[in-house]
């Protein structure tokens, strides 16, 4: 078991920045992908990003590609999403989580333990 524990997300007009944090804790060596995912209402849950612990290979959705900056501090066993630029399609509650697949992947289903998410509200 991973606990993870979203916090970072608010109010923010279009064209503005937000960071996320997600820390970490329990059996953490079990998890080797970090990845943000988003739900906007009414809309299935979607990948945002991930991130391997180690050596920290990134991967992100074509959607948020040169926008948002997913990173690790491993010594704190917490995972930042950087948003810059935001736009009201972002809006959405972010959630973190953890998988114990070697490689990034972009499905729900392959990640064992999750956050309990946090608003990102962007106005326009």
């Amino acid at each position: 078991q991973v606990q993870l524990v979203e916090s970072g997300g608010g109010l923010v007009q279009a064209g503005g920045s937000l960071r996320l944090s997600c820390a970490a804790s329990g059996r953490t060596i079990s998890s080797k992908v970090m990845a943000w995912f988003r739900q906007a209402p009414g809309k299935e849950r979607e990948f945002v990003t991930a991130i391997t612990w180690n050596p920290g290979n990134a991967y992100y959705a074509d959607s948020v590609k040169g926008r948002f900056t997913i990173s690790r501090d491993n010594a704190k066993n917490t995972v930042y999403l950087q948003m810059n630029s935001l736009k009201p399609a972002d809006t959405a509650v972010y959630y973190c989580a953890a998988s114990s697949q070697t490689d990034i992947h972009v499905v729900t289903t392959l990640y064992d333990d999750w956050g309990q998410g946090t608003q990102v509200t962007v106005s326009s």
